[in-house]
């Protein structure tokens, strides 16, 4: 693999066509095959190539008809499948090829990628290393293995098949991608900045506009905020409605609590997407932050009338709490609580309405019915410590 691929095609993670090398090892097949067959099989790889996927299917039922177990034409018809998006269908003619010809390379490479897209991981790890047991240096197969291993969360050995592949070619940049993603997905952030800010050298000029807001949300997530900005501002320059870098810019200020800066960018992912509930949440946090509370109960009210949402209702609370109305708030967090009754928060809200409304006894009870349930929390043990003494 080249080290100047396209950053683009490794996001959008194609896979390679494997048909085309028919030609190559078509000699290798061991099976004899009639002019007719080996023309038509030939057509039929150049028409997939073509992406003329009815006029290949075609060719590969011909051959079938003559030859029913024929390996280049059920791997044609898996390819096909697959390229149409009929994954179930592609297995079942990858399979139907295993089951005569053990060990198909190119039908298992198939078989694999169409369980991977229908998301059974462990099947595809399962296919693709038998693959390996065949070619143990495909670079291309290691690395969708890796890929496997870190949608089904088995975070050692998916950075063992990456860094085999670095071994093997030190900038692959889906071997770099993927430790990027590996290490942000299990919450290493600092790590995972080290792999995007890799990939952002490899590619300079024409770096990709999601590893510049990779790096972003690494700096976000670490609370580097100052320096999460400047990336966000680099993708929104590529991308001026680019809606990772719009969020990543006002979560950025919000961190910073430049609520009017958040808000800038909050209401410019909503002049986009104005039912966005998140969105219409964290607008309304900001403009309470800034003691807006007309403004902030508009954005909550409208975020309820999408559909309910915890942090709507809770907003309306603290705008109430705020304005001395601890009836009202005390009322919003209990029916929040008889839906999410592990929240540890809600019970420290509820149990500030309550001390700020001066019955101290009402607040410690309120406290204590998060730990009756035999939880634990360090925010909660501290507050009714404080209250008791």
């Amino acid at each position: 693999m080249s080290n100047d691929i396209s950053v683009t095609t490794v996001f959008e993670n194609q896979i390679p066509v494997l048909d085309e090398q028919f030609d190559a090892n078509e000699e290798k097949s061991g099976l004899e095959h009639s002019v007719d067959i080996s023309d038509l099989s030939k057509q039929g790889y150049q028409l997939l190539r073509e992406n003329r996927l009815t006029d290949a299917t075609e060719c590969f039922k011909k051959i079938l008809d003559t030859d029913n177990y024929n390996n280049y034409a059920l791997v044609g018809m898996g390819d096909t499948a697959r390229k149409q998006g009929a994954c179930r269908d592609a297995v079942n003619y990858y399979l139907r090829c295993l089951e005569y010809h053990p060990g198909n390379n190119y039908a298992l490479f198939g078989l694999a990628d169409c369980y991977k897209t229908l998301n059974q991981f462990h099947k595809a790890i399962e296919i693709w290393e038998q693959y390996l047991m065949h070619d143990d240096s495909n670079i291309t197969v290691l690395t969708r293995v890796a890929d496997a291993y870190r949608k089904v969360r088995d975070f050692k050995h998916s950075k063992e098949v990456y860094l085999k592949v670095l071994e093997m070619e030190e900038s692959n940049p889906y071997a770099i991608i993927g430790l990027g993603h590996l290490h942000y997905d299990f919450k290493e952030y600092q790590n995972a900045l080290f792999y995007w800010l890799r990939m952002l050298e490899l590619t300079q000029d024409r770096v990709d506009i999601r590893v510049l807001t990779s790096i972003g949300n690494c700096h976000r997530k670490l609370k580097t905020f100052e320096k999460g900005i400047n990336y966000f501002e680099q993708a929104l320059n590529r991308d001026p409605d680019n809606f990772y870098a719009l969020f990543g810019l006002a979560d950025c200020y919000r961190g910073m609590n430049q609520q009017q800066h958040s808000l800038k960018y909050w209401n410019r992912i909503l002049d986009q997407d104005p039912r966005n509930k998140v969105i219409l949440t964290r607008a309304g946090d900001a403009y309470r932050n800034m003691e807006e509370h007309d403004n902030a109960c508009n954005y909550y009210k409208r975020a309820l009338n999408i559909e309910f949402d915890t942090y709507a209702v809770l907003g309306l609370a603290m705008v109430a709490k705020s304005q001395n109305k601890y009836v009202e708030a005390i009322e919003s967090l209990r029916r929040l609580i008889q839906q999410d009754p592990r929240n540890y928060r809600l019970y420290i809200e509820l149990s500030d309405c309550w001390y700020r409304k001066g019955e101290k006894s009402q607040a410690i009870d309120a406290l204590g019915e998060f730990l009756k349930q035999g939880l634990r929390n360090a925010k909660i043990s501290e507050l009714l410590e404080h209250y008791r003494n």
